[in-house]
Formats: structure tokens, sequence, C-alpha cells
């Protein structure tokens, strides 16, 4: 029997640069605080570019990072995240380059500094521009419920 094994590359820095990124730390009445790092993608609007090769792109950094479908139990991914001065970036896989992540707020910082983890998550749907708090819910919902998000936990690289 002979397995097929799929390669899916992991995307330069131009896709990189066209992916929308939320933080925020998500405080809950009965668990500990989480911050969150979601990293998704607007609808096709290069030229040459489709749902398909968008989704492509974000799949290339979900084996790149080894995010697991957010149904499953969230792996530990590894020392992913990096804070220099006032940067902080994400190393989604690629050889060369990092993800330079928003500006997140100090509540996330704090939460990330003091070595606690984050949770990358990947959603596979477009993520409507400009969306606030309510709509990355809703979205967060949809991708899950519909097995199109994928999760893993992350902590700050401290070399």
């Amino acid at each position: 029997m002979t397995t097929k094994v799929s390669f899916r590359a992991v995307p330069g820095p131009g896709f990189a640069a066209g992916c929308s990124v939320s933080t925020w730390v998500h405080v809950g009445a009965l668990a500990p605080p989480v911050a969150y790092v979601l990293i998704g993608h607007a609808p096709p609007r290069r030229a040459g570019e489709t749902a398909e090769s968008v989704e492509a792109g974000l799949m290339g950094m979900v084996d790149a990072m080894n995010l697991r479908p957010a149904a499953e139990r969230v792996p530990i991914v590894g020392a992913r995240l990096l804070i220099r001065g006032p940067f902080v970036a994400l190393d989604y896989g690629h050889p060369t380059f990092v993800m330079r992540l928003p500006t997140p707020g100090d509540a996330w910082r704090r939460h990330v500094t003091a070595g606690r983890p984050a949770c990358v998550t990947i959603g596979l749907d477009p993520v409507p521009p400009g969306a606030g708090p309510d709509m990355v819910e809703q979205y967060l919902e949809r991708v899950v419920a519909t097995h199109r998000a994928y999760m893993g936990a992350t902590i700050l690289r401290t070399r």
C-alpha cells in the first residue's frame, strides 16, 4: 500500500500581509484568561487570487504550525510569538519571514510576557473587513461549527 503525502507550501510575506489579524484576551468567569490571535483573510482581491488559492495559503500556515481542527484538543505548537520593543510577530512557519501582528493591547502583552499561552486560530472563511468584537465572535462560532477553523497554543519565544 502506498501512502500519498500532500504538502502545502508555507505562503510568503505578500500573502501574510494580506491576512487580517485580531488579538484579544478572553476573561471568563470560570476559567483563567486566554490570549487569542485570530488569522483570516479577506475575500480574494489581488490578480490571480481565488478562494482556493487563499485557502491553500491558510492551510500552508496550518500545516507549518501544526495546528489542529478547533473541535479537537488544542495542541501545543511551540514558542512562536516574538516581542521586540513595540513589535509583536508570529513565526507562522516560513523559513525566512514572520508575520507582524497589529499592536495588541496591554492586557494581551502582559498575559504573553508572563509566560502564559496564546491560542492561535486560523479561520478559512473570509473575514469581513472592519469586523468588530461581536462580528469576530459570530465568525468564530461559524467557522468552528463548520470545521473551518484550526487552533494551536503557543508561547513567547525567549531567544
